[in-house]
């Protein structure tokens, strides 16, 4: 039911900076809580960050946090992830996923976009 759809992926050099955006439509945006996963050629789907739809509670995984920031706009149905001092490690296709709890787990997510391109180069 409710659509997801990426954009800001691209090539950038290791160091650089590239913002994702998802946007929303088809759902009540604001009772969602939204997250970003990624996954690299021949590895799973992991969790990078999320951010609850009621207090804007945010979580990071350990392996982006304090250079990576997720945030929303509720106004325009949309959730962010700025991405800064990208290293090798980050190239990896980028999915927007929404649920309607406060998990964090990718298998409660309940509507996935169709993932951006991240490609970093050292």
């Amino acid at each position: 039911q409710a659509q997801l759809v990426e954009s800001g992926g691209g090539f950038v050099q290791a160091g650089g900076s590239l913002r994702l955006t998802c946007a929303a439509s088809g759902c009540t945006f604001s009772r969602y809580t939204m997250a970003w996963f990624r996954q690299a050629a021949g590895k799973e789907r992991e969790f990078v960050a999320g951010i609850t739809g009621g207090a804007g509670i945010k979580k990071y995984a350990d392996s982006v946090k304090a250079r990576f920031t997720i945030s929303r706009d509720n106004a325009q149905n949309t959730v962010s992830l700025q991405m800064d001092s990208l290293k090798p490690e980050d190239a990896a296709v980028y999915y927007c996923a929404a649920n309607e709890g406060i998990s964090w787990s990718r298998a409660f997510m309940d509507y996935w976009g169709k993932g951006t391109l991240v490609t970093v180069s050292s």
